[in-house]
């Protein structure tokens, strides 16, 4: 079957799985340069609103984080026409004043991976994507809109640590991402999600919701405890995605998203 027209995409984490959420859903098959995307990709109706749906990890979590074919979602949903990619994720607190069941609107990163492809451009051509603001300011604004509409408690603004995982971090590591980098937050899938999203000219924005504190806390963070939190904060994620995405708007006038590639290119 063939879709170009799809224009926001909801990439799901750990826990936002549900593409139940679409109605006139249909499953897409897209191939791409860089192999299989993590799932199938359903396109629906979303809050009147087509929009398609990819679970970052596979349906069935068959993806640990330094696994994902990022390259792939990205691609697979370029292909699909997307220009705008709203994505959920779990993410562990490094400050006192960001506690568990609260959302981060990220607005930089700091990249502690280490074995991931971070770009589209390999060879032939030489591409130096801007990163220096990595998320799209239009999308961002909303996103803080709506919370604030809502009363979700939420950050404006963080931070966060993209580290290779699939462990977490040790107390010596998350004490100097919390004193020596002033990180906010740490997560495990940002990095190149992101990065990549910018190469394809596609507006991204991250919506990080808090699960634990991490490692430097008294209490070891451990995954039973994170997927407990993680159920309620799928249900506000819900909620705001419903309000969220009939409120973007078709032009991307106030960011520069869509022309990232102009002078970036050697």
């Amino acid at each position: 079957m063939k879709i170009n027209n799809v224009e926001i995409a909801i990439i799901g984490g750990t826990g936002v799985y549900d593409s139940g959420l679409l109605t006139n859903a249909k499953q897409v098959k897209v191939y791409t340069p860089f192999g299989a995307p993590a799932d199938l990709i359903t396109v629906g109706n979303y809050a009147g609103t087509t929009v398609a749906f990819l679970p970052r990890h596979g349906a069935n979590h068959a993806y640990p984080p330094h696994q994902v074919p990022y390259r792939a979602n990205i691609w697979a949903l370029k292909e699909l026409g997307v220009k705008r990619i709203i994505a959920p994720c779990a993410v562990g607190s490094l400050q006192e004043n960001i506690h568990p069941g609260e959302i981060v609107v990220v607005d930089q990163f700091f990249d502690c991976t280490k074995n991931r492809k971070y770009g589209f451009y390999d060879g032939g051509e030489v591409c130096h994507i801007s990163v220096s603001e990595p998320f799209c300011c239009q999308l961002r604004k909303l996103v803080i809109k709506c919370l604030e509409d809502m009363g979700i408690s939420h950050h404006k603004k963080g931070t966060t640590v993209t580290i290779e995982g699939p462990r977490y971090s040790t107390r010596a590591e998350s004490l100097f991402f919390k004193n020596v980098v002033k990180a906010d937050i740490i997560g495990m899938t940002l990095v190149p999600e992101c990065v990549l999203a910018r190469e394809a000219e596609i507006c991204y924005t991250s919506i990080a919701t808090v699960t634990d504190y991490d490692s430097w806390a008294e209490h070891t963070v451990d995954t039973a405890s994170v997927k407990n939190l993680m159920q309620s904060n799928v249900k506000i994620i819900r909620e705001l995605l419903l309000k969220l995405i009939p409120q973007i708007e078709s032009e991307r006038n106030s960011c520069l998203c869509s022309t990232a590639l102009q002078n970036a290119m050697i």
